[in-house]
């Protein structure tokens, strides 16, 4: 993944968003940035050839090396099945808010969404605060 996706691009966030066919996914992909906007106070960026939009930007060293990468703080990629939504902590941890997050799955660090219709907004909204918070310095 390093080099694809692990720099951030000029490329246009609502260029990408405009071209998104699905309507609900576009839709949907403007409220998140508004958002995400709201909450860490950066601007969107896309990140690599994954088009994933981040926000924020913090350095990280890879367990397994002495790399070190920039990644966003929190970020999201509408893919055609699903939206993914990148968080910097595990979700497994969060048991009280994912009950009450809606219809969606998740694994570590990532969230997977078929509509925004689908989740309580308020609940999405505490984890990606505390995603900014676990990576603000």
């Amino acid at each position: 993944m390093a080099g694809l996706a692990t720099q951030e691009t000029d490329k246009s966030v609502t260029d990408y968003i405009e071209s998104i066919e699905n309507e609900t996914k576009r839709n949907d992909s403007k409220t998140l940035v508004k958002m995400m906007s709201e909450i860490t106070g950066y601007e969107p960026k896309i990140w690599g050839d994954y088009f994933i939009i981040g926000f924020g930007k913090y350095k990280y060293r890879r367990k397994s090396g002495n790399e070190e990468f920039e990644w966003f703080n929190v970020g999201f990629v509408p893919r055609k099945s699903k939206m993914t939504i990148y968080l910097t902590f595990d979700i497994n941890k969060e048991q009280v808010l994912t009950s009450k997050l809606g219809k969606c799955k998740w694994g570590k660090g990532c969230l997977y969404i078929n509509k925004l219709a689908d989740i309580d907004l308020q609940i999405l909204k505490q984890l990606i605060i505390k995603s900014k918070d676990a990576t603000w310095h």
